[in-house]
């Protein structure tokens, strides 16, 4: 390709970070399946110690397979770098590790993912950080919700399972006022649907287990530095900022500039925490990413159509689908994701919590289980299952109250899902 042409975003789906092998000619990307990498001579090995210069040491901090995927993702999210790591949840520890100290604080928006809420709220308590909550819905509850402690702020772009559209602009221009990275979860939208860096975000995130592989049969989670934020400027960040120690007083912020941040969550985070993805399952969701446009749009299209026809069933109460001319959040999709609203959305059953427990136990072609972004259409009722752990109050504000089914839609025939959808509802 010429240098003056930019590769579209199909393109870098498909080509982004990966050449023929060296040694073979191997077309697809291996699996680099080892541990280690054999050092020239002790000079080198020295040097990739001490960050002098980039290479292979061992898998658990990188691993060729691993590096084209990182590529691929910076690429289609417009990043200067990423890191791919076991899990989404292991991408948020390891980028909150990164930024926070004991007694740090950092904001997040309350409509998010069960698991993240009880991470957030629980699990990170044991390393003395403190999430404040507020609503994604309201970007001056975010500025409320700052103190001098925060850290930095964290929303998901498209909520899940509340299905909300993230007004990212408004959130980052908060995050720009207190001087702190604003992190999106892009998990749901996927940069086919919507790249945060457009609208200030610093760092992203992604559950690469969802729309990203795509298949339903590999776990991993994604980092991507946007090269957006300044490290060096007030002293709040010194695992960018200061000397370190690991690394005989280096300032990673100095020497690395505007990826010094997907360096210091390598070295520092994915080195020492050690939640490493593995090659196999980086090679299957590189495999997954290649058709990610033609899935993304596939499942946007199935998405409306079986919301449209849910809207006028007697069974149902309401459809919150970003997609429907009549939501709330139609007008951000329109502005955010307009090539579509994505392929999750939540519906109310006049039933309630008994009728979603008895609706998900009917189906026949979806799948009931705890996740998202599979080729299969995919049922849950949160309330009993991904947002069980939470107290009433809490599973309603994210949008998992009692009679809530959330819906991944997939890739079938549109006509078989909606009647798989149909004799379910009539059974119930």
């Amino acid at each position: 390709m010429s240098e003056e042409r930019t590769p579209g975003f199909d393109t870098l789906a498909i080509h982004a970070g990966a050449q023929p092998d060296a040694s073979t000619g191997a077309r697809a990307t291996p699996i680099y399946q080892t541990t280690s990498f054999v050092f020239d001579d002790v000079d080198h090995a020295a040097a990739l110690f001490n960050l002098e210069t980039f290479g292979n040491i061992y898998t658990r901090i990188m691993n060729p397979t691993q590096a084209v995927l990182e590529e691929r993702m910076a690429a289609l999210e417009g990043g200067t770098a990423a890191l791919a790591v076991a899990s989404g949840h292991a991408a948020q520890a390891v980028v909150l590790h990164t930024l926070m100290e004991p007694g740090a604080e950092f904001v997040a928006g309350r409509q998010l993912y069960g698991g993240s809420i009880n991470q957030f709220g629980e699990a990170f308590k044991k390393f003395d950080w403190h999430v404040k909550w507020a609503d994604t819905t309201n970007a001056e509850s975010f500025r409320a919700a700052i103190t001098p402690k925060t850290k930095a702020i964290f929303v998901e772009s498209v909520a899940n399972p509340g299905g909300i559209i993230t007004d990212i602009e408004a959130v980052a221009a908060v995050a720009k006022e207190a001087g702190v990275p604003l992190i999106v979860d892009n998990t749901l939208a996927t940069p086919y649907l919507l790249k945060p860096k457009d609208y200030g975000a610093d760092i992203i995130v992604h559950s690469l287990t969802k729309y990203l592989g795509g298949h339903g049969n590999s776990i991993g989670g994604m980092i991507v530095d946007c090269g957006t934020f300044d490290w060096m400027a007030s002293g709040r960040y010194p695992s960018i900022s200061a000397p370190c120690e690991s690394y005989h007083g280096m300032v990673l912020g100095e020497t690395f500039g505007n990826f010094a941040f997907a360096i210091a969550a390598r070295v520092l985070g994915l080195r020492d925490l050690g939640p490493a993805i593995s090659p196999m399952n980086a090679f299957l969701i590189l495999t997954g990413i290649e058709t990610l446009p033609l899935r993304m749009q596939r499942h946007c299209d199935n998405a409306l159509a079986v919301a449209e026809w849910l809207t006028s069933h007697d069974k149902v109460s309401w459809v919150n689908y970003a997609g429907l001319p009549d939501n709330q959040f139609y007008q951000m999709a329109r502005r955010y994701c307009p090539k579509g609203a994505g392929g999750v959305f939540t519906f109310g059953l006049k039933g309630g919590y008994e009728a979603g427990i008895a609706l998900v136990g009917k189906v026949q072609l979806f799948s009931h289980l705890a996740n998202i972004g599979d080729t299969r259409s995919l049922i849950i009722h949160p309330a009993s299952t991904t947002h069980r752990q939470l107290a009433d109050d809490a599973r309603a504000r994210a949008g998992a109250g009692d009679d809530v089914v959330r819906l991944s839609v997939g890739l079938e025939d549109v006509g078989d899902i909606i009647a798989d959808l149909d004799q379910a509802l009539e059974a119930v």
